[in-house]
């Protein structure tokens, strides 16, 4: 019920993002995005080329609450025995849900197919999605139809889907393939039917990844560690959308350098979690628990000897 709740309140968020923002940027994220390769345009003849791939990626897209709720079904199905886990999927999918809407009055896009296609009919600016790529001298705020939620940046589905992704990584085998698949799919879907960006995309993956980084592990408190991850993710998701805004041309031209720049982001908040999500990995003298001691460890050693 509070999925559905969720979903209420993120269509009236939808609609005021209409009202407040006559232009888009799309421009700009089109031509960010050709430092990636266009994976929209590239993605789009794929599964627009593909009824099988259409089917399976329209049902996966559609259908998102229905995955989250797979994944709390392996994590809360025992809760009336064990009590509810500090931490599971719901809370994750309603907080994406209550902050992520709020970039979209920040940073206003409509989407490939609708800005350089053909799913609303006359207003697109070029009829060319996914076949052939706009002609952009200049990148500029454009107006655009005021019937369209400018809900793309950042992908909340790829945001969600990567939420499932990570819950799912933390349950059986079954539940992990079944958060890889969904991902997966939810990716190919936003790029195949041109609703998203690939830029869109990194940026829903560095948001859940961060709000995770502040969520996961409620046990080990906030940490130094924690609170840098979390203000690392945040500076990693706000940098990728002023290079966006402000260096969209130097992106399209950019090359490999400008791929790696695009990129680094997604890999930094990702190294930023796992260290949050698996403190194993720090040094002794880094983890929450503090440093364990020459002498202790001998005493212990000791001890464990005798026994």
């Amino acid at each position: 019920m509070m999925l559905i709740v969720m979903g209420r309140v993120g269509d009236a968020w939808l609609v005021l993002s209409t009202k407040a923002n006559a232009t888009v940027l799309d421009e700009y994220v089109e031509l960010a995005d050709r430092a990636l390769g266009s994976p929209s345009w590239a993605v789009g003849r794929v599964v627009t080329d593909s009824a099988f791939l259409t089917e399976v990626c329209s049902r996966v897209y559609v259908y998102l609450p229905v995955g989250a709720a797979v994944i709390a079904f392996f994590q809360l199905r025992n809760v009336a025995r064990d009590g509810f886990p500090r931490h599971h999927i719901v809370r994750t999918f309603l907080i994406i849900g209550m902050i992520g809407p709020i970039v979209y009055f920040i940073f206003p896009v409509v989407g490939p197919t609708y800005a350089f296609g053909h799913e609303l009919a006359g207003a697109g600016w070029q009829d060319v999605w996914p076949w052939v790529s706009p002609d952009i001298t200049e990148p500029v705020a454009a107006p655009y139809s005021q019937f369209i939620a400018r809900n793309c940046m950042p992908s909340l589905h790829t945001a969600w889907a990567m939420a499932i992704f990570l819950h799912g990584w933390r349950g059986s085998t079954a539940s992990r393939i079944f958060g890889t698949f969904w991902l997966i799919a939810t990716t190919g879907a936003t790029l195949g039917f041109g609703f998203h960006y690939a830029v869109d995309v990194l940026a829903g993956a560095v948001f859940t990844l961060t709000l995770e980084a502040a969520l996961t592990r409620p046990e080990t408190g906030w940490t130094r560690i924690r609170m840098g991850v979390v203000a690392m993710g945040a500076a990693m998701f706000a940098g990728l959308l002023a290079l966006t805004r402000y260096a969209a041309m130097e992106l399209a031209t950019g090359g490999a350098a400008a791929t790696a720049l695009l990129l680094a982001p997604l890999v930094i908040t990702a190294a930023g979690f796992l260290l949050v999500e698996r403190p194993e990995l720090l040094s002794v003298e880094d983890r929450p628990g503090g440093p364990t001691f020459p002498g202790r460890r001998r005493r212990i050693f000791a001890q464990r000897s005798q026994v």
